[in-house]
């Protein structure tokens, strides 16, 4: 079992979206670690949030388990092309798309111009998000409130709706939500609300997608150590990030890897509708 990393953790922050390069300690994305079984050969993946954090480990995960990638992220940056390059390395093809998913249009662009590329979609990960702290409910702008909805949740529509005609029996999708879905934070009041919808929507996709051979799932992740914390936290919560959960740290992105992984391949054909816990011994009630 590796030793991680606990906190305290140096004082830090950084202006949104945030770059893993940047952070101390450097996130663990499972770059020297995870090794691939083929578990996903042939596949094709359309993984949004692609450039860093969760989206960057199930990145290498998911081409060194054999699938070719579609990754989106925000803006183009040097996180993008360090993941596409280690993407590239396994001999996997990958397509690089950067646009706010905020707008329709783009969830529309993006799942056109993978299935242009590629012919089909076979997994789809929904895990580009948007968050920002507030102490009080005055403090959040209409604006921000509509931004955190129209990345959370109202793209996973939009990317979902435009994907499914395109994704084959046996394909899966795969939606990241939080521990905040269960146990809101109040300091992430429109993040945490978002993470609940999600939750909710993909309990019922899981539902209207089953006699199409569509499997639809929750990872439900705790602390996970990425470049919205510095981002979105202010310096004093990024140094003690993560000690009041049972195994007194944050998780590294790698560790979230196998989840989604496992809710991908074959072997979990029964698997649909459900939420992966991966909250370091914290339970969601």
């Amino acid at each position: 079992m590796v030793d991680y990393p606990h906190p305290p953790f140096p004082k830090q922050q950084q202006d949104l979206p945030g770059s893993f390069r940047k952070m101390d300690p450097v996130p663990d994305h499972g770059e020297d670690s995870w090794e691939g079984s083929g578990r996903l050969t042939g596949r094709v993946a359309l993984i949004t949030g692609g450039d860093s954090g969760i989206g960057r480990a199930v990145a290498i995960a998911y081409a060194r388990e054999g699938a070719d990638l579609a990754l989106i992220c925000l803006d183009e940056s040097e996180d993008m092309d360090d993941t596409a390059r280690l993407v590239e390395a396994e001999g996997r093809h990958c397509l690089v798309m950067a646009l706010d998913l905020s707008h329709a249009q783009n969830c529309r662009e993006v799942v056109d111009r993978t299935v242009e590329r590629f012919g089909r979609i076979d997994i789809l990960v929904n895990n580009a998000a948007h968050q920002r702290s507030f102490a009080r409910i005055e403090d959040i702008s209409d604006e921000e409130w509509r931004y955190t909805f129209a990345t959370n949740i109202d793209a996973m529509f939009y990317l979902t709706k435009a994907a499914v005609p395109h994704m084959p029996y046996g394909s899966a999708i795969i939606n990241t939500a939080s521990v905040n879905s269960d146990q809101p934070n109040p300091q992430l009041l429109a993040y945490a609300t978002t993470k609940g919808a999600i939750q909710n929507f993909t309990a019922g996709l899981a539902q209207m997608l089953a006699e199409r051979g569509i499997r639809a799932n929750v990872v439900a992740p705790g602390p996970v150590w990425t470049p919205l914390i510095p981002a979105s936290f202010p310096a004093d919560e990024v140094s003690s990030f993560g000690e009041n959960y049972p195994m007194g740290r944050p998780a590294q992105p790698a560790e979230l890897a196998s989840a989604y992984v496992m809710l991908a391949e074959a072997a979990s054909s029964y698997i649909s509708g459900a939420t992966i816990a991966v909250t370091g011994g914290k339970p969601i009630i």
